[in-house]
């Protein structure tokens, strides 16, 4: 294994980000100036008219228009023809810096030539699937274990979403317990077990639309960084049984966006041990993005079972995996292989491993070993992120803006940070207004920065990748500083 380093170069201090986010939340929500709202809005009826008209004729076919979450952009979807490195091109001609990276993927840049050499071999060779065991898929598997501690053994699924189902599974077999404890406002996919204290803690099933209430009856949620909520928690499900499973994300709830202390997930590690609850890592963004031995890796902490996404197919379609130590992943032994005595988890998916996303990932994977590419991605981070912070300074903003290495989170409205708590019912009224107020705010922002030549995530997140070099971020920070200096206190 060759540890070739991580995007993180310092990790942050955790108080001064909360103590900064609860100060943007107690202020009045700042908009855009309705002047400067209507100079964004003419750049999309002036310069994405193709977009526009594309989108309209969709939404006879699709629901809103597109297909995917993130596409969904005030004041509609922006339709892209072109991913080249840093860069993304839409049909209308249009040239826009690359801060979304397909929602986090992309660690090299978009569409690496490399990796497209590989992949069109063995589009010519054997097409993308055949349903049958494929030399890729064994050389990913072999990459994956040697170079993430904890896993002994890994197994391709087609998304994160599955492969969290997966690892509920197997830990609900492997302790024979039943109790998943989430940590409130992380995401962990649409599985309707974990659609629950999604986005905001203390939400429950807030957004658990459709969603019969049986299917969450076993799934809890602590307060982020609350140790002493966990272990009452812990202790409390021991008297009714037991915990099966802690699952995090090691960076804090929704990609770092409420970022953890350094020392959380070694805590937790210790409270899973004492309780006899397996630790489950999703590491669906921070695997291959933050280090090739993942964020457990940089943390030091070694997780039961860990969870797989994106980078693992390096933007590629059908990303997802489940890893771990051989004791659990027995309970995921394909076909008729392996203890007959033992009851496995069903999982599957026909185009789970499939030849393109295995070569794909294969070859990501190995280039950035070799390009360095996490460290790189992260310095792009530290100087996006340094840059923003000193334009937020100069026009004494109320904005916020931290990193975990080529994870930035850039707050505007701080809509995420709200104190929703259903157990107040009486609060619930006015934090809702405020919250499609912060809302739409954030989506102004994004269509702000859209207009300017930046695609975000949702204008409050932005990945950096290898491919955006010094000259690439001060590019990006002029387009950011034209839309600040229109904010108005």
């Amino acid at each position: 294994m060759k540890n070739t380093g991580f995007s993180i170069k310092n990790y942050h201090e955790v108080k001064p980000i909360y103590k900064k986010l609860k100060e943007l939340v107690s202020k009045p929500a700042l908009g855009l100036p309705g002047e400067y709202l209507s100079e964004v809005l003419s750049y999309y009826s002036s310069n994405c008219k193709r977009s526009e008209e594309m989108v309209k004729t969709a939404k006879n076919y699709i629901p809103g228009g597109a297909q995917h979450n993130l596409a969904f952009n005030y004041p509609y979807p922006i339709v892209f023809e072109k991913a080249e490195g840093a860069y993304l091109y839409d049909i209308d001609g249009n040239k826009y810096v690359d801060f979304l990276q397909a929602g986090g993927p992309t660690v090299l840049g978009s569409n690496p030539v490399e990796v497209r050499r590989k992949t069109t071999e063995l589009l010519n060779n054997c097409g993308p699937s055949t349903g049958l065991f494929h030399e890729y898929e064994y050389k990913l598997a072999r990459l994956v274990c040697e170079n993430v501690p904890s896993v002994e053994k890994f197994r391709m699924l087609n998304s994160g979403s599955e492969s969290v189902i997966a690892a509920v599974r197997v830990a609900r077999l492997a302790t024979k317990k039943k109790k998943i404890i989430k940590i409130g406002g992380a995401y962990h996919g649409w599985m309707d077990q974990m659609v629950y204290g999604t986005r905001i803690p203390r939400t429950g099933r807030f957004e658990s639309h459709g969603i019969p209430k049986a299917y969450t009856k076993h799934t809890q949620e602590v307060y982020p960084n609350d140790l002493k909520a966990l272990e009452k928690k812990l202790m409390f499900n021991k008297l009714r049984g037991g915990t099966a499973a802690v699952i995090v994300e090691p960076l804090g709830p929704e990609s770092g966006t409420r970022p953890v202390q350094k020392d959380y997930n070694r805590k937790v590690r210790e409270l899973c041990d004492k309780y006899g609850a397996l630790l489950i890592f999703d590491e669906v963004v921070t695997a291959f993005r933050v280090g090739m031995q993942g964020a457990q890796g940089y943390f030091d902490v070694s997780p039961d079972l860990t969870v797989f996404g994106k980078v693992i197919a390096g933007g590629y379609p059908s990303a997802g995996g489940l890893g771990g130590k051989n004791e659990y992943m027995k309970y995921l032994a394909a076909g008729l292989d392996g203890d007959k005595k033992i009851k496995k988890a069903k999982v599957g998916g026909t185009l789970a491993a499939n030849p393109l996303s295995c070569i794909a990932g294969y070859y990501t994977l190995k280039n950035i070993i070799s390009q360095d590419a996490c460290v790189r991605a992260g310095k792009a981070g530290d100087r996006l992120t340094k840059g923003l912070q000193e334009i937020i300074n100069k026009y004494k903003l109320p904005y916020v803006v931290y990193n975990q290495g080529s994870i930035v989170h850039l707050e505007t409205s701080g809509v995420l940070f709200l104190d929703v708590n259903l157990v107040k019912f009486w609060t619930i009224p006015k934090v809702l207004k405020e919250l499609k107020i912060r809302k739409e705010i954030m989506e102004q922002m994004g269509a702000a920065f859209m207009s300017a030549g930046i695609v975000t995530l949702a204008g409050s997140r932005l990945y950096t990748s290898a491919a955006q070099t010094d000259e690439v971020i001060d590019e990006a920070l002029e387009k950011f500083e034209s839309v600040f200096k229109k904010i108005k206190l």
